[in-house]
């Protein structure tokens, strides 16, 4: 689990950057804020950033995967521009609907291999960063039994190709 604000280390030795991901209003509430900023690393593509984080806003990014990003010089700062490629991971949001169901759906998150990121603002919020090499039907099985008896509410937001072929009928 980490904090947002924590500047990652690139395990390449990349320089990292803040890349700005504009939001649309999927509802009056939603999303609670504009632009996400997510962490990146440099590839050996001009303009192109491997996430270094896991969103807790924006859709169909996840972590490691590759996307292309334009210099904004009135904002001073690289804004999203295209999806490139996936990674494997999948990320999921859960929101905790009971404080004392946080500790075992984190325990069970970390059993599975899945780390997360947590930020102060929204604190019954947590991004959950999904590997490529998890068993999402599993997994995902598991979350839905915890959505069903209200412990959780659960958003997938960007399943991989990967998990989405372990599941025979998703969405």
């Amino acid at each position: 689990m980490t904090e947002r604000s924590e500047r990652p280390i690139s395990a390449s030795g990349a320089k990292t950057f803040k890349v700005a991901f504009d939001l649309e209003a999927e509802g009056a509430d939603w999303p609670p804020v504009s632009v996400e900023r997510l962490w990146g690393e440099k590839t050996d593509v001009r303009f192109e950033i491997r996430v270094l984080n896991t969103p807790f806003f924006v859709r169909g990014i996840a972590f490691g995967d590759l996307i292309a990003v334009r210099p904004d010089h009135e904002r001073r700062e690289l804004v999203y521009e295209s999806f490139t490629a996936e990674s494997g991971n999948s990320t999921v949001r859960i929101i905790f609907m009971r404080n004392g169901d946080r500790r075992v759906i984190e325990n069970g998150l970390r059993e599975a291999g899945c780390s997360w990121e947590s930020i102060s603002e929204f604190a019954n919020l947590v991004a959950v960063d999904i590997p490529a090499d998890i068993d999402y039907r599993k997994l995902r099985k598991w979350l839905l039994a915890k959505v069903e008896s209200q412990d959780i509410e659960l958003q997938e937001s960007a399943v991989s190709a990967v998990h989405r072929g372990q599941l025979p009928h998703f969405p």
